[in-house]
């Protein structure tokens, strides 16, 4: 196993420690502070197409992100994860109401049916402004920690190619999830902007 690889699941290990001893209030609090600053944001506010995951419990709760896109009246696009190998597809939600049927995935994540054709896939189409980014741990330089199966940064190189580019990435994050370095090889895509609380 190469010393990065070895680094990087050990530091996996540190974090979801550290997460899983967040209190179910404070990660509530911390969401809320960050989502009042994302939608304060210049990138935020000036994006028409914006890509967000659907929260895990050890994450910032995205609900109230996605509400707001919503009643803005932006374009709306969530992941659809292929369980074998590391391909994701960024599909158009329509409603909260679409999102609550949402089926479940094996990893309790909820997403569009893999039969489900009828949506518009953001590359398909006109790409997208900006991708809020989930991930494990991010340090300040921009590098990014997720949980080793490379969806991200894999659609981050598909955005490469699109005629649009690449978007603007921000990272949601609890400031328990901020590191001092993150281990990083040559496959991994760095991110624009980390935003947690008491980063103004």
């Amino acid at each position: 196993m190469s010393a990065v690889r070895a680094a990087k699941q050990a530091l996996r290990r540190e974090l979801k420690r550290r997460l899983a001893a967040l209190g179910e209030q404070e990660k509530r609090r911390q969401s809320a502070a960050v989502s009042r600053q994302l939608f304060r944001h210049p990138k935020y506010v000036s994006s028409q197409r914006i890509a967000v995951f659907l929260s895990m419990p050890d994450e910032v709760c995205t609900h109230q992100i996605i509400e707001n896109m919503l009643q803005s009246g932006k374009s709306c696009f969530i992941p659809r994860y292929k369980s074998s190998g590391s391909h994701m597809d960024m599909l158009r939600l329509h409603s909260l109401q679409d999102m609550e049927t949402l089926p479940l995935t094996s990893w309790n994540i909820q997403q569009p049916a893999d039969d489900d054709t009828s949506r518009e896939e953001a590359l398909s189409a006109g790409g997208l402004d900006l991708i809020l980014m989930p991930g494990l741990g991010f340090d300040r330089s921009g590098n990014r920690l997720g949980r080793g199966k490379g969806f991200y940064d894999n659609y981050l190189e598909r955005c490469k190619r699109h005629p649009k580019g690449k978007p603007y990435t921000i990272a949601l994050a609890f400031r328990e999830q901020l590191c001092q370095d993150i281990p990083v090889n040559d496959n991994d895509v760095l991110i624009d902007e980390v935003l947690y609380e008491g980063d103004q």
